[in-house]
């Protein structure tokens, strides 16, 4: 029988899936749990040692000898820092070692309470990852446990191995063993650039070609990575879901998954996901109820982003091997391609053709199809601020775009743009931008390097134009401090940095004004305020 602890539960599963053999133990109260759950597991053997400091370098001695990793678990309070000598060690030596540390609830760090210190991070920059376990109550907490654990013990593998340090809290009551059997817990594999051929990574190519609903999902990527990995479809069964920040002519994404929401025939059996950010959140809701597809990830830096709360295995590879991976057999076209393809030609008829009043999609709309006209003759640079510019960069841009989605703040949206409009001085890069992250980074401008080759399109709706649509809001008294509600235009922030400015109130005027900026020459940046 194991612990009634699902935290510890979770944890000593996946040490049993990763092959872990060997757990060096200390006694202690707060550790039992997992010192009686590493005991019950029948391929693990517990080897007891009394004095942290000598256990964790009988742990070393014995990862020293064994290609898997070693671990040593200790009680709560001081007992953790007597393993750090040995933690060290194992970090210079790059030596596989689990450190798992049995912790109080975090409430009573600080209070006075036995055995009770900051915990998290104690171990410092001697180990690779260090993560605390959440004591779970819901699924999506479950979730986040088994990710963490996940997360550990890649990082103890990978890249050469080394030490990383597993913290868990746990309540009492410690010593209550009712539950019969471990869960069976998501384990995710990863494999890197020295083995990038190896079966595993055929076997991406070999469950492409058998899966019956295969679905690449493209996140963001470097205009330089997009080589031809969406243009591998055309008469094949597989669909590539994608958006501007990822690749041309890949638009309307989360149209898309709002057309095809509720029904089953779209839900995929295989998912296969390249590079980083997606803007669409019903993409993500989608995929994540898509519990029984299998999920691998492709990822330059070969880290574990779970972003769909599914993924297996982890595949670190450069964009020339993502082409190589993505192979469909050949003949016509499949009935799961032919479905995604019907609905996404519909939803882009309706994005081209649906009658739309003055607003701001209306004019980035206009302002899209009029670049698209010139292009690829003119070599336009199109960079999207975040929240709802970049939304309607992806409904509208049949051409790559450029957005900061790393972490998605409004901050420096109009620097970046201004940054790349010095570094491509033949080109015209124009920047999409709402009002708060205009206001907020409008210093941008004062830079006497800028060219006429910045031409900018501001948004002006008189605040946070995302939050207007959050009708839990219209509630609040708070509302206006909420959305950043203001009065302000760009006129006089213009006139001070020299920038041309011109100025919209209706779609005839903002079509006037989308001429204006792209026909214009000037030797100075341009801007084209639409007063929404």
């Amino acid at each position: 029988m194991f612990s009634n602890k699902e935290n510890v539960n979770i944890l000593t599963a996946l040490l049993s899936d990763y092959g872990v053999q060997h757990a060096v133990v200390c006694p202690g109260s707060r550790n039992a749990p997992i010192v009686h759950n590493l005991n019950e597991c029948a391929g693990i053997a517990c080897h007891p040692v009394t004095d942290e400091r000598s256990a964790g370098f009988y742990a070393l001695g014995m990862a020293q000898n064994n290609i898997r990793p070693v671990a040593v678990c200790v009680t709560s309070g001081t007992a953790l820092l007597n393993l750090l000598p040995a933690v060290a060690e194992a970090c210079y030596q790059h030596v596989r070692l689990i450190v798992i540390s049995a912790d109080r609830p975090p409430q009573w760090i600080g209070q006075q309470d036995g055995q009770t210190i900051p915990q998290q991070d104690a171990l410092g920059r001697f180990v690779k990852k260090a993560v605390t376990l959440p004591e779970p109550h819901d699924d999506e907490e479950r979730w986040y446990c088994n990710r963490l654990v996940n997360e550990a013990l890649v990082a103890c593998i990978s890249h050469g191995g080394g030490p990383v340090h597993i913290n868990v809290p746990i309540s009492e009551p410690l010593y209550e063993f009712t539950v019969a059997q471990l869960p069976e817990e998501r384990s995710i594999w990863t494999r890197y650039r020295n083995d990038l051929w190896s079966d595993e990574v055929r076997y991406i190519r070999d469950r492409l070609k058998e899966a019956q609903r295969p679905l690449i999902v493209m996140g963001q990527m470097e205009i330089t990575d997009m080589a031809s990995i969406g243009k591998t479809t055309p008469n094949r069964n597989g669909f590539v879901l994608c958006e501007p920040l990822s690749q041309e002519m890949s638009y309307g994404l989360d149209e898309l998954m709002a057309a095809v929401e509720g029904d089953e025939r779209f839900v995929p059996d295989f998912v296969l996901y390249i590079g980083g950010h997606i803007v669409s959140k019903r993409l993500k809701q989608f995929l994540r109820k898509a519990e029984r597809a299998e999920m691998w990830q492709i990822s330059i830096d070969g880290e574990l982003h779970d972003t769909f709360m599914h993924v297996s295995y982890i595949v670190e590879g450069e964009p020339a091997s993502r082409d190589e991976i993505i192979e469909f057999p050949d003949g016509t076209e499949g009935d799961y391609f032919r479905l995604w393809a019907d609905a996404y030609e519909r939803v882009k008829r309706q994005l081209r053709e649906q009658p739309l009043a003055y607003s701001a999609d209306a004019v980035v709309r206009h302002f899209e199809q009029e670049l698209d006209k010139r292009e690829p003759e003119e070599f336009y640079i199109r960079h999207y601020a975040n929240s709802t510019a970049v939304r309607l960069g992806c409904r509208y841009a049949k051409r790559y775009i450029w957005c900061n989605r790393g972490v998605n703040g409004i901050e420096g949206s109009l620097s970046t743009a201004a940054g790349c409009s010095l570094m491509e001085p033949e080109a015209i890069t124009f920047c999409v931008i709402g009002d708060l992250s205009f206001f907020y980074d409008s210093n941008a401008l004062w830079n006497a390097e800028l060219k006429g080759n910045l031409r900018i399109l501001l948004l002006n709706d008189g605040g946070g134009a995302i939050f207007k649509k959050f009708h839990g809001l219209q509630q609040s008294a708070a509302r206006g401090m909420i959305v950043g509600e203001h009065q302000t235009s760009a006129v006089d922030t213009c006139r001070q940095h020299r920038v041309g400015y011109r100025q919209a109130r209706n779609m005839q005027e903002a079509e006037e004004g989308i001429d204006w900026l792209l026909q214009s020459e000037s030797n100075r940046p341009m801007l084209l305020e639409v007063m929404l």
